[in-house]
């Protein structure tokens, strides 16, 4: 009988879900394909980016056929990396655990004794397969943020952030430092700080480094340009996934068929499609109405400072290097931009403090008046992204939105996901301890500091690390997916991404995504062979 599979398992999306599970289902004996609704990149691609936004940005309908998506929906501002390996093409090598109050959430402590200790094993796989290394560099963007701690009274917590960055010799290749010789030859950081448009010389441990890498070499094929667009139960087992080309309609896909299908196409796509099946093709008509439930923005808040000094330049280092807590559940990294950023300095505003958003958006536009030369100064500041710091913080807050679907004016009546308000406390707009975390580093920096325009007068939450929106639950009326990451009442459907996650983790996400992903893969069955 002929196999009238074309894959074992299909995994849509590269990313850090993708990648892991890419790898240890085509160790268990898997024949694995990864869809990537982007492209697969190159050092061209990443120099490009680096200087000209154009190079950057994701907008397909435009034109735009970068790899760095920004998204807007009427309470959340978000950013995501697009292209073969995801997220990791554009984050900041940040490799951090959790506090315990992200395992011991009420949203899914009850599901499990002790997450904690039953994800140990599974970070220790993700953190060595990442490749954690200490960054021997600091630079005056460190220095003032270590001071900035001190004045908050927290330097306590002040240190390097764990990285997945080789810093080996800058000047000449390497062989792999991380896997025996096994892995692809690296050549050391040279603190160029652009690790937010992909690093030129390959000494970020990206995930085409270490879980794609070995995953191909394994026969898990990568076809790029594939967008999802709905998946179909077969009559007879398995999936149908039905495709369509990203930006060029003159190209068409057959449908692809699979015996299990894992959805790791990120938080907003892994929602997206299952919407879409359930809601407008009607072929996932069990999916739980949980659907979209639960979405976390990790408790964020942007804010920026800007020296005020014209030949200040902060940029040397790698992108994220260090952090503290400003407290008990507040986290915060510095930021250094590329040149590509530039245009960022249109979304900032006044710093004003006022957690009423009518009020504190007309006292930010009264702050143009009032405060007329730091107000206007950065749109026409020299060298902005040099003199800029940004701070991202995150929080292990318990706040949420949730996301519908349908046809929506914002996006010209074509269907896609809306954000509204859910039952529990909304994802916060305005953090009063990113406020003060900017000022302290403006008081040592002699900087100006900064709120984003989305929060500020949008009353908008932002975020480069959306979460959620299919969360495990006991249940199909409390989540979408069982402890095993198998979609409810769709036997051979998974959910292996942010998606998943039900809770604010409160730092930088990879790493416990990554080891979601590692526990998910542990549990799943070894191929059987059979033998005619």
């Amino acid at each position: 009988m002929i196999n009238s599979f074309d894959y074992d398992v299909i995994i849509v999306g590269s990313g850090f879900g993708g990648s892991v599970s890419a790898l240890r289902l085509a160790e268990k004996g898997w024949k694995v394909a990864i869809l990537e609704m982007g492209r697969r990149l190159t050092k061209d691609d990443f120099e490009k980016a680096a200087t000209s936004q154009k190079a950057l940005a994701w907008m397909p309908k435009l034109g735009l056929k970068g790899f760095f998506a920004q998204e807007i929906f009427q309470h959340v501002a978000l950013l995501r990396g697009i292209g073969v390996g995801g997220g990791s093409n554009v984050y900041g090598a940040v490799l951090l655990q959790p506090k315990e109050k992200f395992y011991r959430d009420p949203a899914w402590a009850h599901l499990n004794q002790d997450w904690q200790q039953e994800l140990a094993p599974h970070y220790e796989e993700a953190r060595r397969m990442l490749g954690i290394s200490d960054n021997p560099y600091r630079g005056i963007q460190d220095e003032w943020l270590q001071k900035a701690a001190e004045k908050m009274g927290v330097a306590d917590t002040f240190g390097s952030v764990p990285q997945g960055i080789f810093f080996g010799n800058p000047n000449k290749i390497s062989p792999d430092p991380f896997f025996s010789g096994n892995g692809p030859d690296r050549q050391g950081c040279t603190q160029c700080g652009r690790c937010f448009t992909g690093c030129t010389i390959g000494a970020k441990n990206s995930l085409d480094k270490n879980y794609l890498y070995f995953a191909e070499k394994k026969g898990v094929e990568i076809l790029p340009e594939r967008k999802v667009t709905h998946v179909e139960p077969a009559s007879d087992g398995g999936y149908w996934l039905h495709l369509q080309h990203p930006w060029d309609s003159n190209i068409t896909y057959a449908p692809m068929r699979a015996r299990q299908v894992i959805l790791s196409a990120g938080a907003l796509g892994s929602q997206e499609i299952m919407f879409a099946s359930r809601d407008r093709y009607r072929t996932l008509p069990n999916v739980s109405t949980m659907l979209g439930k639960r979405v976390r923005t990790n408790s964020e808040a942007l804010v920026g400072i800007m020296a005020r000094d014209p030949d200040v330049d902060v940029t040397k280092g790698a992108s994220i290097s260090t952090h503290f807590y400003a407290d008990e559940e507040t986290h915060l990294t510095q930021n250094r931009l590329p040149p590509s950023y530039g245009m960022m300095k249109f979304y900032m505003v006044p710093m004003v403090d006022d957690p009423q958003p009518l009020r504190r958006a007309l006292r930010t536009l009264l702050a143009y008046f009032t405060q007329p030369i730091d107000a206007l100064h950065v749109y026409f500041a020299r060298n902005w992204y040099k003199r800029t710091t940004y701070l991202t913080v995150m929080q292990a807050a318990d706040n949420e939105l949730d996301f519908c679907y349908g046809r929506t004016i914002f996006r010209g009546f074509r269907y896609g996901l809306r954000s509204r308000l859910g039952k529990g406390g909304r994802t916060p707009s305005f953090l009063p301890q990113a406020n003060a975390a900017a000022r302290a580093v403006a008081e040592v920096s002699g900087g100006i500091p900064q709120n984003m325009i989305v929060e500020s007068i949008g009353n908008m939450s932002v975020t480069a690390h959306i979460l959620g929106g299919a969360v495990m639950g006991a249940n199909s009326a409390e989540g979408v997916i069982n402890i095993n990451h198998e979609v409810f009442e769709c036997p051979g459907l998974y959910v292996v991404d942010g998606a998943a996650i039900p809770a604010n983790v409160g730092v930088n996400p990879s790493l416990t995504i990554a080891a979601f992903a590692e526990r998910f893969a542990s549990r799943f069955p070894q191929k059987e062979i059979t033998h005619d």
